[in-house]
């Protein structure tokens, strides 16, 4: 099958500090790809480059099949790339509906199209299954995992067939969490690609299909979830001996 997103040889550098090095990357339709590392491995370089946040200095990134050069978000965007980020981006004085067609508001005349929004968003949040209050509702009223689906449902909105979360349930209690690793399963269903950043290994090993792990700007192992276990995914981010390696994997 063709990856929907994949990368061939990417490489990063800060002046002398060389971020990201040789990277080769791909995630198929209805896939999930768990991308894990400790602090400054270099996970954030690798999705900032899939996203067209920064410029890789060599390497080719390809969409279904055919290479593409992305300058911008915009660029990743045109592409069906979307992110979710920590932070997402919300605008707390706007309602659900305004923040799920943020910035791509439809008009009529000279007015927004305020009804169009809504019933659009409902529709959208109907078929993720995503429950809040109303779409008319401000953002500011929602909690923090209804704040992280309208952000996964305005990505959808924008035909995004690759989904890149970054740390999707790092502010979410139990309960949240769990409503949005089910949101993430129903993405999966419906065919998109997964890119997950996290450093929640129980997370990554309940969704993940496969792992890729980086280590001071490099990729040093790509396993399969399910031949796999949680400690040897820890061996292979702190960098364990293959001697190491061996014996967890007996």
């Amino acid at each position: 099958m063709t990856p929907l997103l994949e990368a061939r040889g990417l490489a990063k550098a800060y002046g002398n500090v060389q971020a990201l090095s040789d990277a080769d990357f791909s995630v198929a339709a209805g896939e999930t790809v768990a991308v894990v590392g400790d602090n400054g491995a270099g996970k954030s370089t690798l999705i900032k480059l899939l996203s067209g946040a920064l410029t890789p200095d060599t390497g080719t990134i390809l969409a279904a099949g055919e290479p593409i050069v992305m300058r911008t978000p915009h660029d990743a965007q045109a592409a069906g790339i979307a992110v979710v980020y920590q932070n997402l981006a919300l605008v707390d004085t706007l309602t659900v509906a305004e923040n799920v067609f943020l910035d791509d508001l439809p008009r009529r005349g000279l007015r927004a199209d305020r009804r169009l929004m809504a019933r659009e968003s409902e529709r959208i949040l109907s078929e993720l299954a995503i429950n809040v209050p109303g779409v008319r509702v401000r953002v500011s009223q929602l909690s923090g995992g209804q704040r992280q689906a309208v952000a996964i449902a305005r990505a959808v909105r924008r035909g995004g067939r690759v989904m890149i979360m970054d740390e999707p349930t790092a502010a979410l209690g139990v309960q949240e969490s769990a409503k949005v690793l089910e949101l993430i399963v129903t993405l999966q269903r419906r065919g998109l690609a997964i890119v997950l950043v996290s450093h929640n290994l129980p997370q990554v090993f309940a969704l993940a299909d496969r792992i890729t792990v980086l280590r001071a700007g490099r990729i040093v192992g790509v396993r399969d979830r399910r031949a796999s276990s949680q400690s040897e995914i820890v061996h292979l981010i702190v960098g364990a001996t293959e001697s190491e390696l061996a014996r967890d994997h007996a």
